[in-house]
């Protein structure tokens, strides 16, 4: 699905979504400035505990689920928080194996998921992620809360967190899937839930989390139901203030050139958890890291397959990706 987008100059965006439009930076708040869970002592898991969130606008989508081809995915629903929940989930391979798996995150509303997620974009701008299943790598799209025609209203990176804790859940126990090789990789909106899940769970063997946010807050109405004035609303969907939380290797990317690398290298300059990796590709922006880093990352994960992640990447391995 084609749909207009404007991030720095005007593109067209190929993706499962449409992406909240690029623009400076998001001031911190304050206590993101400053509060980090080394110092605290306290992780994102134990900080949301008994939070209620109050949320400025109620929202769903109520948009039925597109039909996928049965040959690449079919529409599966999953027990999460919210109820049962729609995903795109690769079908058996039928061949008695247990197969590594990854858990997708789209960007733009990625409560909602759609024909993006099989039809494939440019090689500058591909955001189906599309080389993980091509490499035999069984791959789920969840929806979330108040996406399609799901239970549930949209919170805005706070309950959707636990949808896609729970779609792991799901995928694990699945005949044709190792449990012990579930990896979590999202793209913009996608890549700050996926680090977010990322500070909130170790359930994942390595997390990939292309151009997310220190702080979601200035995305925009759009993507903010929640009040963007409530320092601590904000503060529990900020991956900034919660790096300390993580305990999978989870790895960042974003292209220097163009899109959230600010946002990248002000998380670069919190973190002093070693679990947590930063990358500026340089020559690259927001959308044409994805098609190669993917795929770099997919065959990456083929070769992971000891009893603990062995994944690696170094800046000048990610840079000759991008000409």
């Amino acid at each position: 699905m084609i749909r207009p987008c404007i991030i720095i100059t005007v593109v067209l965006l190929a993706g499962c979504n449409r992406e909240p439009p690029a623009g400076p930076p998001p001031t911190l708040p304050p206590a993101a400035q400053k509060e980090r869970p080394s110092s605290t002592g306290q992780s994102l898991a134990e900080a949301r505990k008994g939070f209620t969130t109050k949320l400025a606008r109620r929202e769903s989508a109520k948009t039925p689920f597109d039909e996928p081809p049965p040959r690449i995915f079919q529409l599966v629903r999953f027990d999460a928080p919210a109820g049962k929940l729609g995903a795109y989930l690769s079908p058996d391979p039928a061949d008695g194996k247990k197969h590594p798996a990854i858990v997708w995150i789209t960007g733009g509303d990625n409560n909602t998921i759609d024909q993006g997620c099989w039809r494939e974009g440019p090689p500058q701008n591909d955001q189906s992620a599309g080389q993980y299943r091509k490499a035999g790598i069984i791959t789920m799209f969840p929806s979330q809360r108040g996406g399609n025609d799901n239970p549930g209203v949209r919170e805005g990176f706070l309950g959707e967190i636990d949808d896609v804790i729970a779609a792991v859940d799901y995928l694990a126990k699945l005949s044709y899937v190792d449990p012990n090789r579930v990896y979590l990789g999202g793209h913009s909106t996608g890549g700050t839930v996926a680090l977010l899940a990322a500070e909130s769970t170790d359930r994942f063997r390595a997390v990939f989390s292309f151009g997310p946010v220190a702080d979601p807050s200035g995305y925009g109405p759009e993507y903010t139901p929640f009040n963007i004035h409530d320092r601590r609303e904000v503060e529990l969907r900020s991956p900034i203030v919660w790096l300390g939380s993580i305990r999978s290797p989870t790895f960042v990317f974003e292209g220097a050139g163009q899109g959230n690398t600010d946002q990248l290298e002000a998380m670069r300059r919190a973190s002093t958890n070693p679990k947590a990796s930063f990358f500026a590709v340089k020559g690259g922006d927001h959308f044409n890291i994805l098609a190669p880093i993917n795929r770099l990352i997919a065959q990456k994960i083929l070769a992971d397959t000891g009893p603990t992640c062995n994944l690696s990447f170094s800046p000048t391995e990610v840079n000759e990706l991008i000409r």
